[in-house]
């Protein structure tokens, strides 16, 4: 469930079936929930859609739930999973600006993978884990298609890769030297350069700031939550 609360079988028939087409999940939040889960899994789906066969998370999907989940006064804290290849640039970084821009406690918990501009959602919350089996590729930004004016877009593209050089600076611990330092690494991924990071490596790194799984992002979630005042 998407929640500390459960939802009996009766109550799972009324919830409409195109949220779980749509949204990949059961529920989207209500005023019930404490605590609301955010899975971003497969790809990150912008402005061109991907294949059918591809999993993907929808940008346009993922906005609405974060406006939701600020709007709430029921909730307290989102819990961010991430198992994910990374995907389109722009919406990736969208989607962590969106999150660093909450007023409530978040937690990011990269479970498989935080690839990419994954990377960038994982560093944007409040606190981050990896799971011990956990990986992060940190690579350059690529390219796929024809190139058209090849300097203007080589321009673009440098100017995108310091938006997201600059993102992940300031959300985490990791030092610009360090992070080029990964980013151009060869000999590590094949016919490509950059670096991958494993558990405990993304921690050491400065990336990640604890290796630990949903027990440990659920009680940081607590900690972080103010008391409600009473009187």
């Amino acid at each position: 469930m998407l929640s500390n609360e459960t939802t009996s079988p009766d109550e799972n028939k009324n919830i409409p079936l195109s949220n779980l087409k749509e949204l990949g999940q059961i529920q989207i939040p209500s005023a019930t929930e404490r605590i609301y889960c955010l899975p971003i899994i497969g790809q990150i789906e912008g402005h061109q859609i991907l294949p059918a066969q591809s999993k993907t998370t929808k940008y346009e999907h993922i906005i609405p739930q974060l406006l939701a989940v600020e709007q709430n006064s029921k909730i307290e804290g989102i819990l961010v999973i991430l198992n994910t290849a990374g995907g389109d640039v722009e919406a990736g970084l969208a989607i962590s600006e969106m999150l660093s821009s909450l007023s409530k406690p978040s937690v990011s918990l990269v479970l498989g993978g935080g690839h990419s501009i994954g990377i960038p959602i994982a560093v944007s919350c409040t606190k981050s884990f990896i799971a011990p089996t956990g990986t992060m590729t940190v690579h350059p930004i690529r390219y796929t298609g024809l190139v058209i004016n090849g300097h203007q877009q080589f321009d673009y593209l440098r100017k995108m890769q310091e938006r997201i050089n600059q993102f992940i600076y300031s959300h985490s611990q990791i030092s610009p030297e360090k992070l080029e330092q990964f980013m151009f690494t060869t000999g590590e991924l094949a016919q490509d350069i950059g670096t991958i990071l494993i558990g405990q490596e993304a921690v050491e790194a400065g990336l990640i700031q604890a290796v630990g799984g949903v027990k440990d992002a659920f009680n940081e979630l607590d900690r972080l939550i103010p008391p409600k005042s009473e009187g």
